[in-house]
């Protein structure tokens, strides 16, 4: 039993990709529910806060829990199988069934789980393609689309997009520069469409006369 917890680190060291790629959508929202469990340190919080690009605010969070030890490991892993952070990450589902695995197995098992792991990143947006052999949409794609929504960017969000008021009202909070802004509510709506959030799919949904966006601003999401 003495590889066990080390097995917890591992188990959570080996989702960090596909972690990272889920949460980015809203860094913010996970690191303070994350202090708000003393899964960090004061300073390990402070670090991981002064992160302005999600994506690293991210990789800092795991890599300071995870080197706080089996314990915040769990803990993170707990929080994660939480129905708040399930419903606003529906990527996430796949956590539980690790927590069940992780709880009724000794450390083999645990470990047989790890070297498994890179078959449940298959629905991983990273991989950029679906089982339908469509295109899911890339980062650089979302930010160039970023820089070229204004002001409307709320009612795009409300009413293309299907974000929830709430939740843009949270992006807004977290996030001061507009683009920056904008950026963080086109992951969310990759995050929630899973296999859907193709390329194709936010070209048809942002193309609509109704946004007046440019088509050239949209173009790259037509490129391979």
């Amino acid at each position: 039993m003495a590889d066990e917890p080390a097995a917890v680190i591992q188990l959570l060291r080996g989702q960090k990709a596909k972690l990272i790629e889920i949460l980015s959508a809203d860094a913010d929202y996970v690191l303070q529910h994350a202090d708000s469990r003393s899964l960090l340190s004061p300073h390990g919080y402070q670090q991981v806060k002064a992160c302005r690009i999600p994506s690293e605010k991210v990789t800092d969070l795991l890599d300071h829990v995870i080197q706080r030890g089996p314990e915040a490991a769990q803990g993170l892993l707990e929080l994660l199988s939480e129905n708040d952070l399930q419903e606003t990450f529906p990527m996430l589902d796949f956590i539980k069934d690790l927590q069940v695995n992780a709880q009724s197995s000794g450390p083999k098992e645990i470990s047989r789980k790890r070297v498994n792991a890179p078959d449940l990143q298959d629905a991983v947006p990273s991989k950029q393609i679906c089982n339908n052999g469509a295109i899911l949409v890339k980062e650089k794609q979302l930010m160039a689309v970023a820089r070229a929504i204004g002001k409307s960017w709320r009612e795009i969000g409300r009413l293309a997009l299907n974000v929830p008021s709430v939740k843009l009202e949270q992006i807004e909070e977290d996030h001061l520069l507009h683009v920056e802004r904008v950026f963080a509510m086109l992951r969310y709506w990759r995050t929630c469409q899973r296999e859907k959030a193709t390329a194709a799919h936010l070209h048809s949904l942002l193309s609509q006369e109704d946004w007046e966006l440019p088509p050239e601003s949209l173009g790259i999401l037509l490129e391979g």
